[in-house]
């Protein structure tokens, strides 16, 4: 137990700041916004991802492998609701992550995606290391084109308010 007083305990010497704000305000920041040629190498890193659509106001978000190809990712898909999707609303966002013990991060594209088109450009993505995930045909290769590209870095920690409610950081 903490031998101060209520009233100089440190949540409450500072009016008119909440309890978050001091703790977060005494703390470092936990959160990097990251660089986006370092979005693209940890993007680049993975091979599996989530796809998020929206139709008629309704979320969906579909796991894909994928590759990077230039400033946008690839995949294949069958015929289905994915597909279907992506006619009715080309607007997605993608969403691949990463952590350890220590840290993780977060890198999301927000974009468009179309369907490769037969020729010159199918050709491209079927040469892509890109194969299907599960043992099923799958002959749409569709293509994400990044408009934006965003992630952050996150340091594990213990939970900053614990020390103002409790007078001392967990164990």
């Amino acid at each position: 137990m903490p031998s101060e007083s209520s009233s100089d305990h440190p949540a409450h010497r500072h009016q008119g700041r909440g309890v978050f704000e001091l703790a977060m305000a005494e703390s470092t920041n936990p959160v990097t916004v990251l660089e986006e040629s370092r979005c693209w190498d940890l993007l680049a890193s993975q091979e599996v991802g989530r796809l998020a659509t929206a139709v008629h106001g309704m979320p969906e978000i579909f796991p894909v492998n994928f590759v990077v190809d230039g400033e946008g990712v690839v995949f294949r898909t069958a015929e289905g609701s994915k597909l279907v999707e992506l006619v009715i609303n080309e607007q997605v966002c993608f969403e691949v992550d990463g952590w350890n013990d220590n840290v993780g991060w977060s890198v999301v594209i927000k974009g468009s995606a179309a369907i490769v088109p037969n020729g010159e450009e199918q050709s491209r993505a079927e040469a892509l290391p890109l194969r299907p995930w599960v043992p099923t045909v799958k002959t749409n290769f569709v293509r994400i084109t990044a408009a934006e590209i965003t992630g952050r870095r996150f340091e594990f920690g213990p939970d900053p308010l614990l020390e103002y409610r409790y007078g001392k950081r967990p164990v």
